[in-house]
């Protein structure tokens, strides 16, 4: 009995011995870190609820904002700031809509129904190169006579009128209304782009390529416009099929697809124009005068002959 509380002490003494190694052991250990859970950052950006085709104007409905993890570059936040730009290409569902997606610059500031138009200017025909993007012009336009050369008679006298009245200027040389590039003072302007209606742009470039254009800055608070009911339409070059609303004066692009030529332009055979002139006649040399004859056969001749005058003599031929 001794013997077994002998061995049974010898066996607690080790495991406890055991028990010490492994509890120093464990203390030498570093600590293990302490996981605590992080929360992603989300970023909200508008997304397309629906394809969005490309060329027509995103509705309101058509956006939504979605948390997304990333945060792309040119993300919109705001619905409000989409709404009713055009997309340069197709937009899938559920895709961010970004700044690059869209159209932007002078084509942003175009109005339906207008073009966007760019016309030679120089200091002496642009209010000295004060022109700025946003300003609106008259542009008159004068047409010089034809020198008299024979057979061209589409300008008859020099003339100057308006030609287009309150066309907005969408850029002068470097500086646009969209901002994307500033005015240079000192940098030569040599073009201006201007909104013009598309069924003006046939006079403008006519005028333009035919004239000389001068833009008279005015008042964006002046409603003084021309009346274009009190001139006759002009006829186009093209000739229109007859209608049943044939009355109806040609609109737009259509009107634009007619033409307008220069002769009708600067008022050749409209009331109050000058009337063509004619070419004066080419004088013709005088037709030579036939020779008289005659024949010579009377009673008293001993033979028969034809007698030839010739100038102021007189000669017989027999025959």
């Amino acid at each position: 009995m001794p013997n077994l509380t002998r061995m049974l002490a010898g066996v607690l003494i080790a495991v406890a011995v055991l028990l010490g190694v492994l509890a120093i052991t464990l203390a030498r250990r570093p600590a293990p870190a302490v996981v605590t859970a992080t929360a992603q950052p989300t970023f909200a950006v508008v997304v397309a609820a629906r394809p969005l085709p490309a060329g027509k104007p995103i509705p309101a409905d058509a956006l939504r904002v979605q948390s997304l993890p990333i945060n792309p570059n040119g993300a919109f936040s705001d619905p409000g700031q989409l709404a009713g730009r055009v997309p340069n290409a197709d937009i899938g569902a559920q895709t961010p809509v970004l700044e690059t997606q869209l159209s932007s610059g002078i084509a942003e500031h175009v109005e339906p129904g207008e073009r966007a138009l760019a016309v030679r200017v120089d200091e002496s025909n642009a209010v000295a190169n004060r022109l700025r993007p946003g300003n609106f012009v008259d542009v008159f336009f004068t047409l010089k006579r034809d020198n008299g050369l024979p057979g061209s008679t589409e300008v008859d006298h020099t003339q100057a009128r308006l030609l287009l009245s309150k066309v907005r200027v969408l850029a002068f040389g470097n500086a646009t209304a969209g901002g994307d590039a500033a005015a240079d003072p000192n940098a030569t302007v040599r073009t201006a782009v201007l909104a013009v209606p598309v069924a003006d742009v046939d006079r403008l470039t006519l005028a333009e390529s035919a004239g000389r254009l001068i833009f008279a800055l005015r008042n964006p608070k002046d409603p003084d416009i021309v009346d274009e009911s009190a001139f006759a339409a002009l006829p186009g070059v093209i000739k229109t099929a007859a209608r049943s609303d044939a009355a109806t004066p040609l609109q737009g692009s259509t009107k634009a697809a007619a033409g307008v030529s220069l002769d009708a332009l600067a008022g050749a055979g409209n009331v109050g124009a000058a009337a063509p002139r004619l070419a004066p006649p080419v004088p013709h040399p005088p037709m030579p005068m036939p020779m008289p004859m005659r024949t010579a056969g009377n009673a008293n001749s001993t033979k028969n002959g034809i007698e030839v005058i010739r100038g102021g003599r007189a000669e017989t031929v027999a025959w």
